[in-house]
């Protein structure tokens, strides 16, 4: 596994209205727990490394990483890819846990900037987001609110009840368990993997540690299209059935359609 290249410019800070980044972050992680380049392609390791990093129980490890994909792929060959890593990952989840991960949502959209979030799905749960070329680009943000939350004696649950991060003293809390993304390319394809999850943390019952993420636009220009291909994976019981159904997975693979702006 290759670490992926830098941008031209790791370190700029995106300006505008849109832009709703936390500066002077001191939260970070050496690149290559991060920054991932598969040359060639194989999934199961890629799969593995994947999970290390993103399904995390403790904060010993990141809970979000970026695959870089390169230039020469397209869309749909993207799109399979997230689907062959959620499998592979399925596997060492049904093996480690006896559980078994199961799609929550794919969906195909134009999307630009976003809020500090964590998506309203079950307590355990992943993101895979498949990021097309595009003209814009992003500076993309990750706040460890889990350790946060575990600092001050609080659930997650808790923690965003008491300190919503999209208000100010939310923020200035989240501070220092927040980094950004070092190796995000506007040219290229790539799958940012993002732990969702809100449970509370535990030594003995080993529930993920979930994590915010941010994306503030560096583009002038609205007009141009970001096309993200997003994932929702849920960690279930063996054996219950996907809220996605084979065929929409399908559909969703194949597609050309892009959902509209959000």
């Amino acid at each position: 596994m290759e670490e992926a290249e830098a941008s031209a410019d790791d370190n700029r800070l995106c300006s505008g209205n849109d832009c709703r980044s936390m500066t002077k972050l001191t939260y970070t992680w050496p690149r290559n727990s991060i920054c991932l380049r598969p040359a060639p392609l194989e999934v199961d390791s890629l799969a593995e490394e994947i999970y290390y990093r993103v399904c995390r129980t403790d904060f010993r490890t990141p809970g979000f990483c970026i695959v870089n994909a390169g230039r020469t792929i397209d869309s749909q060959t993207l799109r399979r890819w997230m689907a062959l890593i959620k499998d592979g990952m399925a596997g060492i989840h049904e093996e480690r846990t006896g559980k078994t991960l199961a799609y929550h949502s794919a969906t195909r959209s134009d999307r630009h900037a976003t809020r500090p979030v964590v998506e309203t799905v079950p307590a355990e749960s992943f993101l895979l987001l498949g990021y097309e070329p595009s003209a814009i680009d992003a500076a993309i943000e990750i706040a460890d609110y889990a350790r946060a939350a575990h600092d001050l004696g609080l659930s997650p649950q808790e923690f965003l009840a008491r300190h919503n991060p999209l208000l100010r003293e939310g923020q200035e809390i989240l501070r220092p368990y927040a980094s950004r993304l070092p190796c995000f390319s506007k040219t290229d394809y790539q799958i940012i993997c993002i732990n969702n999850s809100s449970a509370t943390y535990s030594p003995e019952q080993f529930h993920w540690q979930g994590v915010w993420h941010t994306v503030a636009d560096a583009a002038t220009d609205s007009s141009q299209p970001r096309v993200i291909n997003s994932m929702v994976i849920t960690s279930v019981s063996a054996g219950l059935q996907d809220r996605v159904t084979p065929g929409e997975v399908t559909e969703f693979l194949t597609m050309d359609a892009i959902s509209a702006r959000r």
